[in-house]
């Protein structure tokens, strides 16, 4: 698992040790990052479900300013916090260990606002639509900034929510599904 491009392309990352998460493919990044970027001038990520926080990382390399990275495993936060000191990002993240649902609301009570909300779940795991609905209703999310969402291609994906409109959805390999969001 590697960095894709910008600042830090090529650089590697460490995985979470053990089964409980499916990163992210250097290949679906890299196609992800190419239709939502590919490259950003500032801005704020959030990273729910971070896992290694890859997707985050990537985020901050194309130009986000700051990413936010959110995961409830001890593990994952432990690789996170490896992955941020040896690229020597540290000052440019935040990372929490809790649960992705909760931390919107966190963010939503500081009044934080994001360029782009990554949102990785374990697949068959999560309501998509409740927290899509939920990132609408706490208004977390700027004016033209996107989620991006990784999901098995079985999960049917909501396309009826009031201000987020799907401006692409991919199939990856198979199994691996990926829809964007624009507010």
């Amino acid at each position: 698992m590697r960095v894709i491009a910008g600042t830090m392309k090529g650089r590697q990352l460490k995985a979470v040790p053990g089964k409980s998460t499916r990163p992210t493919t250097d290949k679906v990044k890299e196609a992800v990052f190419q239709s939502i970027g590919p490259f950003f001038q500032t801005g704020m990520c959030l990273d729910l479900f971070a896992g290694s926080g890859s997707l985050g990382i990537e985020a901050i390399s194309r130009g986000m300013e700051k990413t936010i990275f959110v995961d409830k495993h001890p593990k994952a936060i432990h690789t996170i916090y490896q992955n941020l000191k040896s690229l020597k990002i540290e000052h440019k993240a935040e990372v929490f260990r809790t649960d992705a649902f909760r931390a919107l609301h966190a963010a939503a009570k500081r009044e934080l606002q994001f360029d782009l909300i990554v949102f990785d779940p374990p697949y068959g795991k999560v309501n998509y639509n409740k927290f899509l609905e939920e990132i609408e209703e706490l208004h977390l999310l700027n004016i033209n900034g996107m989620v991006y969402c990784e999901h098995d291609m079985s999960e049917v994906m909501p396309d009826n929510l009031s201000s987020l409109t799907i401006v692409k959805q991919e199939n990856y390999g198979g199994t691996i599904g990926v829809t964007i969001y624009q507010k």
